[in-house]
């Protein structure tokens, strides 16, 4: 069972900084690409970041490009969130998930034509006004 980690969520105020990890327990990362989805309560969960197997590939929901920065250390078998400039609306639970693609630089950030199949557990992110 690929089993995700995640850790580094937590209140900060409008303005401030997080960072998210997300381990990869138990298999390595190399042969997936990695999304960062996020779901606020009472709505859907919508894609955030991806990042492709090579790391060539990225991609940014709109409403964070600019502020939000996606990474994978390979030696640490970890892909990260770095989110800047939080706002109010950023407030959500994230999720990491893992997706086998053949293309070794594509990654999709829409979970509609996706293969995310192992999430992590989640990680609440609250941002204060």
């Amino acid at each position: 069972q690929l089993q995700l980690v995640q850790s580094g969520g937590g209140l900060v105020q409008s303005g401030g900084s997080l960072r998210l990890s997300c381990v990869a327990a138990r298999f390595t990362f190399d042969f997936f690409a990695v999304g960062w989805f996020r779901q606020a309560p009472g709505k859907e969960r919508e894609g955030v970041s991806c990042i492709s197997r090579s790391s060539k590939g990225t991609k940014y929901a709109e409403s964070v490009k600019g502020r939000f920065t996606t990474s994978r250390d390979y030696a640490k078998n970890t892909v990260y969130l770095q989110m800047n400039s939080l706002k109010p609306e950023d407030t959500a639970v994230y999720y990491c998930a893992v997706d086998r693609t053949s293309d070794p630089d594509f990654c999709a950030i829409s979970l509609r034509d996706s293969g995310y199949e192992y999430w992590g557990q989640g990680a609440q992110v609250t941002v204060s006004s």
